[in-house]
């Protein structure tokens, strides 16, 4: 992590050198609480009340939803400083280095969609502010300047990549967490902690609410799943590993804040519609500033302002990063570039043209759920592995080369791959968002989504059936050996260039 906080970035997927991995699990921390104590978040926090909780039980829903996502998402933080490179190109010791790619497009579409939702949300969020508060006109043109606003100065923040990002994301985090805080005498007057929800006591449709509830909120740590590479690559290798895994885990504990925050204001919004939500205005963004006092519209454009720089970040970054993974002729700051004017493009595309704004939520959810079962291969290959690996094997992809101890059948893990199949394609299966997305089996639990929870049990479960009944070569676990699992004496290929086909040194 050399050189000013202006100078552009070059680094691509390589490993990182020793001497330029200078971050602290604090950084780590930074980024990831900054990405995610935005208004999207607020959005998120808002949907216990639209499912007809109360605001208590809305409050134990989002507290389930955070602490086991957080869990879920913590031990993948792991990676980046053992391998010095990101989540998807680590994915190559359990998927294969061709499979990894898997990881490289889970995460592209996951950092588009939350990328969208997050100008979306924010550009909103302005227009509606600036509207009440200076007149400016409520048109699509506002809007559309708006959009472009945040999305170019995203990029230009990805384009100088991560000490940049980092620079941005600590005034984000103090920022943003102030306003929030601000929130409470803005609302304080309103709230009422009593708010009893739509929902009658018995009522059959609570569990399903409830569940639902927490799984969205749960969906929300889980998406950083294979960004978190990105951003503790440059953390030293040395660095303890519970320090590292804490800061993972703590940064989404914290956005409690912007959470609590939406749930608060939506029980206001609901409580008091018939008063203050205006009809031409339904959703949260509309509500929350009919109920909002005038003089926190400003603190409200800000939080829009300062939450989408930090969420588009953190976003953009990672798809960057991944698409010159997946293309190593492309620099990163060319994918960014590029992969990045897609991103506007389908941003202002599907606002204006195809209305994908409420659907862009329901597509978020379920990449979420089948990048889920995905993280926890790479957890229990890190456990299978002893948290072993050659970080030269894990750039045989990218550096047009074949063979080394992650080649397995043709560039092919059949193990990891089929379980993460067979697992995301079942979860699918069993999705159950009412007026959004129902799988063909979504219905058989009573109508409870229990897609995820049973995602991440099948890959759990068969990963580590298929590791026990097809063992892996022994050269993957390293000196240790294996532990949960069997190996064989299967013989690995030495790693040749693709083009002269000469042998390459190995380094065990």
């Amino acid at each position: 992590m050399s050189g000013g906080l202006t100078e552009i970035e070059t680094y691509g997927v390589e490993r990182i050198p020793d001497a330029d991995r200078t971050a602290r699990p604090l950084d780590l921390f930074r980024v990831a609480f900054g990405g995610a104590n935005t208004f999207a978040t607020c959005v998120l926090g808002a949907f216990p009340i639209l499912f007809g909780l109360s605001f208590w039980q809305g409050l134990a829903a989002t507290a389930l939803g955070l602490v086991v996502g957080a869990l879920i998402l913590a031990p993948l933080a792991l990676f980046g400083p053992l391998n010095g490179t990101n989540n998807a190109v680590s994915s190559s010791a359990h998927l294969g280095v061709h499979g990894r790619i898997v990881g490289s497009f889970l995460s592209l579409l996951t950092a588009v969609a939350f990328f969208s939702i997050s100008v979306w949300s924010s550009g909103d969020a302005l227009v509606g502010g600036a509207h009440r508060l200076a007149g400016l006109p409520d048109t699509e043109l506002s809007y559309g300047v708006a959009y472009a606003i945040f999305a170019v100065l995203v990029l230009v923040v990805c384009v100088y990549g991560f000490r940049f990002m980092l620079f941005v994301n600590k005034i984000a985090v103090a920022a943003a967490s102030l306003l929030f805080v601000l929130g409470v005498f803005a609302f304080a007057g309103d709230f009422d902690p009593s708010y009893p929800g739509t929902l009658p006591p018995g009522d059959p449709l609570f569990w399903p609410s409830f569940i639902g509830a927490a799984l969205i909120v749960l969906s929300n740590p889980v998406s950083f799943g294979a960004f978190l590479g990105d951003w503790s690559r440059y953390i030293p290798a040395n660095t303890p590993r519970s320090r590292v895994m804490a800061a993972a885990f703590l940064s989404q504990i914290a956005t409690i804040l912007p959470f609590f925050f939406g749930l608060a204001t939506a029980s206001i919004i609901a409580a008091r519609a018939a008063d203050y939500v205006d009809p031409a205005a339904p959703n949260y963004v509309g509500g929350l500033l009919a109920v909002s006092p005038g003089w926190y519209f400003v603190p409200v454009c800000l939080i829009a302002l300062i939450g989408g720089m930090s969420t588009g970040t953190t976003s953009l970054y990672g798809t960057g990063l991944d698409f010159s993974s997946v293309f190593p002729r492309f620099s990163r700051v060319q994918a960014t570039v590029f992969i990045g004017t897609l991103s506007i493009a389908f941003i202002f595309a599907g606002r204006f043209a195809a209305n994908l704004t409420q659907s862009i939520s329901t597509f978020a959810t379920l990449i979420i759920t089948c990048t889920a079962p995905w993280m926890v291969i790479m957890m229990i290959g890190y456990v299978t592995r002893r948290g072993w690996y050659d970080p030269e094997a894990l750039q045989v992809f990218n550096r047009r080369q074949r063979g080394g101890r992650y080649w397995f059948s043709h560039g092919w893990n059949w193990r990891g791959l089929s379980a993460w199949l067979l697992s995301a394609g079942l979860a699918l299966m069993f999705v159950n968002l009412p007026g959004q997305f129902v799988g063909p089996l979504g219905g058989l639990a009573g109508g409870v989504d229990v897609s995820l929870p049973l995602g991440l049990a099948v890959a759990a479960l068969l990963y580590l059936a298929l590791l026990a009944l097809f063992p892996e070569p022994r050269e993957v676990y390293g000196p240790a050996g294996p532990r949960l699992a069997r190996s064989a004496d299967t013989p690995v290929l030495p790693i040749v260039d693709r083009v002269t086909d000469a042998a390459t040194e190995q380094v065990a």
